[in-house]
């Protein structure tokens, strides 16, 4: 019987969803252990797009030691060339288009019935990612950004059998119109169901709600139907593009996510909320894999957990991540990038993150002109983090950064003691290790020539 006990208490203890770390709600927790989620994903269409080979995706990811993926969930999709994707995931062939939802005769969808086809290909997704150690992020609601998109949805009139009533896209997520809510809600019902086993699942209740102003009632609204179905599952919001300070914190939501958060200011505004914040969704800044590395790094030594770059080097036949993207996207990814990231992971595992805080005193005086830098740690521990870019909002790229080599000197504002100094090259990973001893006061530290960032980690023996 004690085996039985055991037995029975090891596969609860492995069944628990991942939840917010009890002793710095910051971070992830996940099989006992804290975590950060970072990756380079592609966009978002990997259940409903069927001719996506999910298995080869998320096993790159695994293998480029990525732990998140970002998924919409059917009832929004985009047709090829919206926002200047090319071979965008997001906007499959009406052939290669999986539907939540059943068709009737006729050609129509029925939103009383569901399409197994797609239920069995989420369930078997989230199994793959959670073998890799993948944890997915369930985007449930996305709003319409054009008509066209609108006309794509089962939930539009002219596409269902249900006679949902004619509605303006902007007012299709809003408390405004009850059948709208009423399909919503029993979808809400339906992925809460099908996903409850799933451990490795957050859910976020809506894309850019800024963007056609979905009403905050109805996200709590649609939170709390998450909540009440899985009330162990982490629901998050997505707050604003950049930043924007969130007045309260809702009890419902644990995680909140900004779009293009560069610098990262979300976090410094958002962090006395006690919720896990993360950068969602990147782009717009060009295609080269600097501005995406320096932009993971500074987010999650401002004291962020989450870090998505959206990766269009992922796309059907090229599920490996090897597509070149063009000049002409919205964003970058790429295999070096990966690799570049990965690093930043194997960073961040060095480090007791739930013992660690944004640090704002340990840098005395200022860099040179161009030049900025972070610390995250504690009395004696610290991670530094320093980078060149900079965000030219009128101009393009927006993104600049110092790519010539160079060096600098630090003055730290540290204890005495002898420390240890780690030097990390985010390109290549090499460490490189130096030893002082410290009187107290200011210490003075000559960095390693580097080009574009550099990162350490400085710790007290």
């Amino acid at each position: 019987m004690r085996l039985i006990a055991g037995i029975l208490l090891a596969v609860t203890l492995t069944a628990a969803p991942v939840k917010q770390h009890a002793a710095n709600p910051h971070y992830y927790e996940w099989k006992g252990k804290p975590l950060i989620l970072l990756t380079s994903g592609e966009h978002y269409g990997a259940v409903l797009n069927g001719d996506f080979d999910y298995r080869k995706y998320l096993a790159t990811l695994a293998k480029d030691g990525l732990n998140l993926t970002r998924i919409f969930t059917g009832v929004y999709r985009e047709v090829p060339g919206d926002f200047g994707i090319t071979r965008n995931t997001l906007a499959p062939t009406e052939q290669a288009y999986v539907s939540p939802y059943a068709k009737a005769a006729g050609g129509k969808y029925d939103l009383s019935k569901w399409n197994p086809a797609y239920w069995s290909r989420l369930h078997s997704f989230l199994d793959e990612a959670n073998r890799h150690g993948i944890v997915v992020e369930v985007t449930i609601f996305c709003v319409y950004y054009q008509d066209r998109m609108w006309e794509l949805s089962p939930w539009h009139p002219k596409n269902n059998v249900n006679a949902t009533p004619a509605a303006p896209r902007a007012e299709v997520l809003t408390p405004k119109h009850d059948a709208y809510v009423k399909w919503q809600e029993a979808f809400v019902r339906k992925i809460a169901a099908e996903l409850a086993r799933h451990d490795n699942v957050i859910f976020e209740v809506c894309n850019e709600p800024y963007v056609t102003t979905v009403p905050a009632d109805w996200q709590t609204h649609m939170a709390g139907v998450v909540k009440q179905a899985l009330p162990n599952h982490l629901v998050g919001r997505n707050v604003a593009n950049f930043t924007a300070k969130v007045p309260e914190a809702e009890a419902n939501l644990s995680f909140l996510n900004f779009h293009y958060a560069r610098p990262p200011v979300a976090v410094a505004e958002n962090y006395s909320l006690g919720k896990i914040i993360g950068l969602d969704e990147t782009g717009f800044d060009g295609t080269l894999d600097a501005i995406y590395r320096i932009q993971a790094w500074d987010f999650l030594l401002a004291g962020g957990a989450h870090y998505n770059n959206l990766d269009y080097s992922f796309v059907a036949g090229h599920e490996d991540g090897t597509f070149l993207v063009p000049g002409t996207a919205p964003g970058g990814g790429s295999v070096e990038l990966r690799k570049q990231l990965s690093i930043l992971r194997r960073f961040i595992d060095q480090l007791p993150i739930t013992a660690m805080r944004p640090v704002s005193d340990l840098f005395v005086g200022s860099l040179p002109d161009g030049w900025s830098a972070r610390a995250f740690g504690n009395a004696g521990r610290a991670a530094v983090y320093m980078q060149s870019a900079q965000v030219q909002p009128n101009r393009r790229p927006r993104i600049t950064y110092q790519a010539s080599k160079r060096s600098l000197s630090l003055r730290l504002n540290l204890p005495a003691g002898r420390w240890t100094v780690n030097w990390w090259d985010t390109r290549t990973g090499k460490v490189q290790t130096q030893t002082f001893v410290h009187e107290g006061g200011h210490a003075v530290i000559g960095t390693p020539e580097f080009t574009e960032d550099l990162a350490a980690i400085l710790e007290r023996q």
